[in-house]
């Protein structure tokens, strides 16, 4: 305004617009640094205060500022953005410890509400964002009870696994169905489970815990019931084995010193239990380092069958009949010739086996209680007074003969020599028909435990390192071992009759 020229009156004029103008600016700049002061001093309010005090200005009221600058309103704003972004943030960090705080509850089994409203009453039961407390205490809250249902949950996890530990040990011991344990299906499954893994709701519980306790009370007072049942059944199965493989089972659990021990109080049943169930792994254990041996021994009790079939086979007058099925058994019979001349290979190759296998376990192999290489030489000792007494009897037949034909020289007519009995023919009722059912084969004899010593039946190669193993076991008969005495005084009763049933007969045998 040309102050020189225009009066007092034009130059107001000309000023109270601009001033007016002004003013407006003022107006709406105080607006805007109150609207930005405001939302600052409430999400100061939100958040810890202490974290603010030194902001020059930020809580001062504007009516006693007159700095209205643009560049103290970009401040404002600055600082009013990190706010928002401090507020997004803690309310992010509210968010996700409230979510675990949830999951731990629905684990834990615990009430959710009474759980967050006991660290901020604006944790729950609102939807608003702004209403949510993010304050320094609230996120140290929510801290402090995450740490406290983690460790209540460790806790639980703990006592629980080991009461799912006894309630598997019984379901086992009891051999509950599958139905049995259904009800217990999500509990027995927190026992292979690490802590982080258990996430099912109410798992956790205490009434879980409660009902699963109560289980395995339950199941313990019927396990003092059936215990006796479950320890003895355990022995049959010992026995099977056992019996399966031609051991003898340990006499420590025998049947009537377990139902002794039961009744009597005075050992527990699961200690019972634990060492029957050690003997079947041990005998388990054993009986697969004996499979190879006791292959061979069937091997060759099965060849002993097909001997003692042949031996009556051949006894049979009507053998080369045209009966039903004669050339089955004719077949079966050239077989069964062939594996007999093996079976002197098979027993010297079983008892090395023995030999070493007894090296190797540094224990005596014993089959049915009795040792296997005793068996063995037995056989063998028996084989070869077998041989000899065939070849003597083959020498009987053929003097028998000759005198029969001096008889026949001297009363110039043939004498019917009464029948003799064959050779070790057995009296078993058997009546051959021609076809393979007439010929069905025992058993081979074997050796009893009582039969004689494992001493007297082995070797002088083999009995002297073995000696010592039958030291506490010895048996013996006072009959020694004579396989020859019956059948010769036969052969001779049956010559005598024959030599002196006719007057005038040579005395040449004598």
């Amino acid at each position: 305004v040309n102050e020189k020229h225009a009066s007092l009156k034009e130059q107001l004029a000309a000023v109270t617009p601009l001033l007016d103008d002004l003013r407006a600016m003022k107006e709406e700049r105080i607006k805007q640094f109150s609207n930005v002061q405001s939302q600052i001093e409430t999400i100061n309010a939100q958040i810890s205060d202490h974290n603010y005090q030194h902001d020059d200005g930020s809580s001062k009221r504007l009516n006693n500022d007159h700095d209205l600058s643009t560049r103290r309103l970009a401040d404002l704003q600055m600082q009013l953005r990190n706010l928002q972004k401090e507020k997004s943030d803690r309310l992010q960090k509210v968010f996700v410890y409230v979510d675990e705080v949830h999951c731990l509850c629905a684990v834990l089994g615990m009430d959710f509400a009474k759980t967050v409203k006991d660290v901020h009453p604006s944790l729950h039961g609102t939807n608003s964002d702004n209403s949510t407390n993010i304050s320094d205490s609230t996120l140290e809250g929510l801290t402090q009870t995450i740490l406290k249902l983690k460790a209540e949950k460790r806790t639980r996890v703990s006592k629980l696994q080991e009461i799912v530990g006894k309630l598997h040990k019984l379901w086992n011991l009891m051999e509950s169905t599958e139905q049995e344990r259904r009800h217990f299906s999500e509990v027995a499954a927190v026992l292979g489970s690490s802590e982080e893994e258990i996430t099912s709701p109410s798992v956790l519980s205490l009434e879980t815990i409660q009902e699963t306790e109560e289980e395995v009370e339950r199941l313990t007072k019927q396990k003092a019931s059936r215990m006796k049942e479950l320890v003895l059944k355990r022995r049959v199965e010992l026995e099977n084995i056992c019996r399966n493989a031609h051991m003898e089972p340990d006499t420590s659990t025998a049947p009537e010193k377990i139902v002794a021990l039961i009744d009597s109080g005075l050992v527990d049943p699961c200690e019972l239990l634990s060492n029957i169930e050690a003997q079947i792994a041990k005998a388990n254990e054993e009986s697969h380092t004996r499979k190879d041996i006791m292959e061979r021994v069937d091997k060759w009790l099965s060849a002993c069958d097909e001997e003692t079939w042949l031996e009556e086979y051949n006894q049979d007058d009507n053998r080369y009949s045209a009966g039903r099925g004669a050339h089955l058994n004719l077949k079966r019979a050239e077989k069964a010739r062939l594996l007999v001349q093996k079976i002197p290979t098979m027993i010297d190759n079983l008892i090395d086996k023995t030999f070493a296998w007894e090296d190797e376990s540094n224990t005596p192999f014993l089959y049915d209680g009795v040792r296997l290489v005793a068996i063995l030489e037995e056989q063998k000792l028996r084989r070869v007074q077998k041989e000899e007494d065939k070849k003597r009897y083959r020498d009987q037949k053929k003097l028998q003969n000759l005198l029969l034909k001096e008889k026949e020289l001297i009363f110039g007519s043939k004498s019917v020599p009464r029948k003799t009995s064959s050779f070790n023919r057995r009296t078993s009722g058997h009546h051959p028909n021609g076809n393979g059912a007439g010929f069905m084969t025992p058993m081979p004899r074997r050796v009893s435990a009582g039969s004689a010593t494992p001493e007297l039946l082995t070797p002088r190669s083999y009995s002297g390192r073995y000696n010592n193993y039958f030291k506490e076991n010895r048996r013996m008969t006072a009959t020694p071992l004579n396989f020859s005495t019956a059948s010769k005084d036969d052969s001779m009763s049956s010559f005598a009759s024959i030599s002196g049933s006719e007057p005038g007969s040579p005395l040449v045998l004598h």
